[in-house]
């Protein structure tokens, strides 16, 4: 098969997502910053989340640019790629801090971030950051674990404990694609009664899309951790599990938020690419386009398109 026309007007810009040039991705036209955060301090089982950014920018190279359920290049509303948050391995808490300022000055310019991962630890920092900017905050969390552990294997900050902290900052939740919980989660969900959505309960009675957007207050941050995904299609995760999310069903929830919500941050974690298959890395590049494009549903989207266009 030919390779796509687009992919051989100009060379692909390796660290700019979907290979875009520069003049494209300028930061100046952006509704979308691309953040990188190769965080892999506390992976609990295969460790390797740090790669995940990266790969995930390689294989946005070979996405398509146009969206047939779109009719529309959702690139056009602009994305830009910002440099990776430089991660000690030894001092998690720094890395945060980093990644935290970065979101918060992307958002005072008015312009969405999207994170990709890089392990789930990461997701407090954007929401953090985003809280102070959007006091009405609330998370959807596609996931096949609560994360609403108090701690895990000596630290606050881990992995596990992700959810736990963000609603420690009074941020509700919502979430959905659940089929790993310990007993410690099961006794704080009976407690505070936040919306779960248990993987067993979609595969009998379907995705009740309407039930979980109404489960999020205005505005809504987006957190996906690739392990929400059956493992038959997303293997490259480090911690699967089976009986997950479909892709189709998945990207109805995704779009009937951002056509209900103001998103204000999303981001993609858990990657943890497998050598030699690709399924997984092309996976997340290929949900990250198609939020990108629902983005430019939403209520708060700009009426007029970048004019970034490639000559044809």
């Amino acid at each position: 098969m030919p390779a796509s026309p687009r992919r051989r007007l100009a060379p692909p810009a390796p660290n700019l997502f979907l290979g875009l040039t520069p003049r494209e991705a300028r930061l100046e036209n952006a509704r979308v910053a691309v953040i990188p955060a190769p965080f892999d301090q506390t992976t609990s089982y295969l460790p390797g989340t740090r790669f995940g950014p990266q790969a995930i920018l390689e294989a946005s190279r070979q996405v398509e640019f146009y969206d047939e359920e779109l009719d529309r290049e959702p690139f056009e509303i602009g994305v830009a790629t910002l440099e990776a948050i430089e991660v000690d391995p030894a001092d998690i808490e720094a890395g945060m801090r980093r990644l935290e300022q970065t979101v918060e000055s992307v958002a005072e310019r008015g312009i969405v971030p999207l994170t990709l991962g890089g392990e789930h630890s990461l997701t407090l920092s954007p929401v953090a950051a985003l809280q102070r900017r959007f006091p009405g905050l609330s998370v959807l969390q596609l996931d096949a674990h609560l994360d609403f552990r108090d701690a895990y294997q000596g630290t606050k900050l881990s992995h596990a404990c992700v959810m736990r902290r963000i609603r420690d900052l009074g941020i509700p939740t919502v979430s959905v694609g659940i089929r790993s919980v310990s007993k410690e989660e099961a006794d704080y969900v009976h407690e505070e009664k936040p919306p779960v959505y248990l993987a067993r309960e979609i595969r009998a009675k379907g995705l009740p899309v309407d039930d979980i957007v109404n489960d999020l207050g205005n505005p809504v941050y987006v957190t996906v951790d690739l392990d929400a995904f059956d493992p038959s299609i997303v293997p490259g995760v480090g911690t699967p599990e089976p009986g997950g999310l479909l892709w189709d069903e998945s990207l109805r929830l995704l779009r009937a938020v951002c056509e209900r919500r103001q998103v204000v941050g999303m981001d993609i974690v858990e990657l943890c690419p497998i050598p030699g298959q690709i399924v997984s890395d092309f996976f997340a590049a290929k949900l990250a386009n198609k939020m990108i494009g629902y983005l430019g549903l939403s209520p708060e989207a700009p009426a007029k398109k970048r004019a970034t266009r490639r000559a044809r």
